[in-house]
């Protein structure tokens, strides 16, 4: 019997090691930038930056925020929109919904509470006055947020996603944005995970599937060529 589809392939790769061939095909296709982008920076706070603080802080390249500063500064020069989001809940954390209902330690994604050391965003991160700043409960930048009017209103085309994490929320950003009509990327340098494994795959299923997966280099020169 042929068979015209796959069947699971299990060939030991590493999550890095497949990521890195995907990367590589020439023949693999792009959405490409459209006219205008918006720099979607998810979750830069320091329950989730500062490894010498919280358990729950991830590094994985270390000038991720450098890398995140320099592409936000560049648009807000060309007159693009730059957006920061954060996570926090009430007392009670029934804002986290099931989501919070894992877990009840300090650590708790639900335990993350307004104005709180984990809930401030790491002042590394260059926040302009005009950047929109959003609270969000929810892995996706866009779920339950103004981020989907304020695209429109600002006419973009593109999405581009920075931040934590590459399998959490950038990845869920990822998806809502391609599912809406955005043309998405997501700058390998400015995302974070806590294992090689998770970072990779989910990496690797954004460039096959839903975002341009690109050097943050790429972005940079044409945001300078503008």
């Amino acid at each position: 019997m042929s068979i015209v589809g796959t069947k699971m392939v299990c060939d030991g790769k590493t999550a890095r090691q497949i990521f890195e061939e995907t990367i590589a095909n020439p023949s693999r296709a792009k959405f490409g930038f459209g006219e205008k982008l918006a720099i979607v920076n998810v979750d830069f706070q320091n329950a989730y930056t500062r490894l010498d603080e919280f358990k729950t802080a991830y590094e994985t390249d270390p000038r991720q925020i450098e890398y995140t500063n320099t592409i936000s500064r560049l648009a807000r020069e060309k007159g693009m929109p730059v957006i920061w989001t954060h996570v926090a809940y009430a007392e009670d954390g029934s804002d986290a919904g099931v989501w919070g209902t894992r877990s009840d330690t300090p650590d708790s994604l639900q335990n993350i509470k307004y104005e709180s050391r984990r809930h401030a965003f790491d002042d590394r991160c260059e926040i302009d006055p005009a950047d929109m700043i959003y609270t969000k409960r929810m892995p996706s930048a866009f779920f339950e947020t103004p981020l989907q009017s304020l695209l429109v209103w600002h006419k973009v085309d593109t999405v581009i996603v920075t931040g934590g994490s590459t399998s959490g929320c950038i990845r869920a950003t990822a998806v809502d944005s391609l599912s809406r009509g955005y043309r998405t990327i997501v700058p390998i340098e400015t995302c974070a995970d806590k294992h090689e494994s998770f970072h990779f795959a989910n990496l690797t299923d954004l460039a096959i599937k839903y975002a341009d997966v690109e050097p943050v280099q790429t972005v940079i020169d044409w945001l300078e060529a503008r």
